[in-house]
This record gives C-alpha cells, structure tokens and sequence, in this order.
C-alpha cells in the first residue's frame, strides 16, 4: 500500500515546462523498475534509485525503435517511470543502429536523477550547465506520454 500522503505528493508534482525547451517535441524514455538481467555490459535494465550512477546510466541505455535524428536534436531524454521524470539523459548526438532497426546512443550521459519523488530529492550528476539546467527543469515533474514503444514523442508547445 502506498500511503495516502505520498499519493498526494505525486498528484501535486507539477507539469513538465517543456515550453522552455527550443524544440518541437521531445522523445521521452519510458522504462519500468530495474530488473536484473544477465547481458555482458550491465546488470540491471529500468530505473532504480538505489543504482550507483554508472548503473544507472547502463541500465537506462538500450537498442529502441526511434527516430534518431529526432532524438539527438532535441538534445535530451527524459526517463519516466508511471509519467514522473526520474532521470535526464544527455549526449544523444551519436548514434548507432543495429540489424533489427533498432538505435542506441553510446555517448548518453546521466545528467541527474531522482532518489524520491514524494519529496523530490534530486541528485545531478551533469558536467556541463547546459545538461545541469535541463536535469533541473525535468527531474521530478509529471511528464505523461502514449507509445507503443519504450520512446514517446511529446510536442513541446500547445496546439494553435
């Protein structure tokens, strides 16, 4: 059972301002709890945050049906576990396909995460302001998205 007050915090976190963003829509990374897997390069796939960042940053990379030019010139990519952002990849310039259509981003970097969203507690892990400010606008926020894949495309302005 969840309790109520913590319920009520999630209800209460507010909309991600992706208005802020210079671009038309965002891919949006929607992942599960972390589960261990047996795969040569990482341990664990999803989000945990009790993951060292490295981890993390392992376990939130994957091979996923996109549109990679999409994805590398928004320049970010939020992770949603349920709608909430828990944690902001970066670096998505590179990319790399593989036989079944599918693309990875070897140069993705972990630009922060959050280790409770009852109370958001975020922990950034950027280097750069640039990856800071967008961990910082994105982490914790309710961000919904609809896909049949794990990325979603979300449009950034409001339909005129």
């Amino acid at each position: 059972m969840t309790p109520l007050s913590v319920v009520q915090a999630l209800i209460a976190r507010p909309s991600a301002a992706l208005q802020q963003l210079d671009v038309k829509e965002v891919p949006v990374l929607r992942v599960d709890v972390a589960k261990p897997v047996e795969e040569p390069d990482r341990a664990w796939i999803g989000f945990a945050a009790s993951l060292a960042p490295e981890d993390l940053l392992k376990a939130l990379r994957g091979w996923w049906r996109c549109d990679p030019a999409s994805v590398a010139a928004a320049g970010v990519l939020p992770v949603t576990l349920s709608g909430y952002v828990v944690a902001v990849l970066t670096g998505l310039d590179v990319w790399q396909r593989n036989g079944q259509g599918r693309y990875a981003f070897p140069d993705a970097r972990l630009a922060g995460y959050v280790t409770d969203l009852a109370t958001p507690r975020l922990v950034i892990t950027a280097r750069t302001d640039s990856d800071r400010q967008l961990a910082e606008l994105l982490l914790g926020t309710w961000l919904p998205s609809h896909s049949g894949g794990a990325i979603a495309y979300v449009t950034t302005t409001s339909a005129d």
